[in-house]
């Protein structure tokens, strides 16, 4: 089977009679001209076919209805993609031409319509029994313009169509992307929640030096894994368009803090962190997410920091804001790398195998940006330093309760 016999030309007949304009434009056609018989017609190399049709003439089509194409002049268009005007066939180069002689006119135009891919859809063409004056600038300019009119519209609809298909999949595949991190969330989580359990009681247990050492890098292990899925799981939803979800509540900040500090403290052992928290006044924000935030910055400035320095934490609250920075020390951060820092998946190159997905302090930053605040960083030979600030601000979601 050929390709015009695959065509779906019932598309391209509904394509035209969604075009409000085109009965409008015809009868114009028809009243300027004088001709009896306007139509759009979809033309390809096998196939005319009439998409909306004015006849006064009784020519006989009507929409759907088709004309072999070797007998029409519509066919010679399909190859030169220009415009056919006949004043009267009698005296014209067309006289002995078979089209009017079968289908009996003496006055005839066509004007190609072409899309802006360059694609010829058919052409927007008339005809009747009688000489008409159609052979002019003026009657040509105003079946350009209808035809231009006409290929406007079809290119509309066509990437209408295309963005309403784009969706749809978009929405399919969005649905079974939060089935899967759905699924992924709870088959990784559960298993790890025990593993974290399990290895926190074992170094509770009396073990030898050598055997609390292996307990604490399991935990370690163990917390990290968790972080990460954690961190994946939000970039997932994040991605799907939904961001961060906030649940705020009026709790204090500091047995959240203290909580995130002594959990570090117990996995890095062999680090010391200094942590000054202020934090009296009512902050309204989700406690759950501040936990993670501050866990992915501590953890990166463990990971990343000098072993031999303390990590410095201070939180503060006042009637303006809410700040809580964290300082390391160790090698500073390129100035190259500080622009990419909170965007996913950027790992500095100079921590070899020490990072991770490269998602925590993305994350970090989406959580502060949910809060209405801004999470920033400083590095330099003395430290590296990120700072969380969320203003208290009324009608935003962390303004205190009134």
């Amino acid at each position: 089977m050929d390709e015009p016999d695959r065509h779906d030309f019932q598309s391209d007949i509904d394509a035209i009679s969604e075009i409000a304009a085109v009965p409008s434009i015809l009868e114009v056609i028809s009243e300027t001209t004088g001709m009896g018989f306007v139509a759009v017609a979809r033309v390809t190399e096998g196939r005319w076919v009439a998409c909306k049709v004015l006849d006064a003439i009784d020519f006989g089509l009507k929409e759907g209805s088709e004309l072999v194409v070797e007998t029409t002049i519509c066919h010679e268009i399909t190859a030169s993609h220009e415009a056919v005007a006949i004043d009267d066939v009698a005296s014209s180069p067309y006289a002995g031409h078979h089209t009017p002689l079968q289908y009996g006119f003496q006055s005839y135009i066509s004007v190609p319509i072409i899309q802006k891919d360059g694609t010829l859809f058919g052409t927007l063409c008339a005809i009747d029994p009688k000489p008409a004056k159609v052979n002019n600038k003026k009657t040509l300019t105003m079946f350009r313009l209808f035809a231009e009119m006409i290929a406007n519209h079809l290119d509309a609809r066509i990437q209408l169509l295309k963005s309403e298909e784009d969706l749809r999949q978009e929405i399919e595949i969005s649905k079974i992307r939060e089935q899967f991190v759905a699924i992924l969330g709870h088959d990784l989580r559960n298993p790890l929640a025990s593993m974290v359990a399990g290895t926190r009681m074992l170094a509770k247990s009396r073990l030898d030096e050598r055997a609390q050492t292996v307990v604490q890098m399991m935990i370690k292990s163990a917390d990290r894994m968790a972080n990460l899925v954690d961190n994946v799981m939000d970039f997932a939803r994040g991605r799907l368009g939904g961001g961060i979800s906030l649940t705020l509540t009026d709790a204090p900040l500091q047995p959240t803090l203290d909580q995130v500090v002594e959990e570090m403290r117990s996995v890095w052992a062999d680090r010391t962190i200094y942590a000054d928290f202020k934090v009296s006044y009512p902050m309204r924000m989700d406690h759950p997410r501040l936990a993670q935030m501050f866990s992915n910055l501590l953890g990166n400035a463990l990971t990343h920091g000098s072993p031999d320095t303390p990590i410095k934490i201070v939180a503060e609250t006042t009637d303006e804001a809410f700040e809580l920075w964290i300082a390391n020390a160790g090698d500073p951060i390129p100035e190259d790398a500080l622009e990419r820092l909170f965007q996913p998946f950027t790992r500095p190159v100079s921590q070899g195998s020490k990072e991770g997905l490269g998602l925590g302090l993305y994350i970090a930053a989406q959580i502060a940006e949910a809060h209405g605040g801004t999470l920033s960083v400083t590095s330099s030979e003395k430290e590296t330093r990120f700072t969380l600030h969320v203003p208290v601000k009324p009608n935003v979601a962390n303004a205190p309760p009134r």
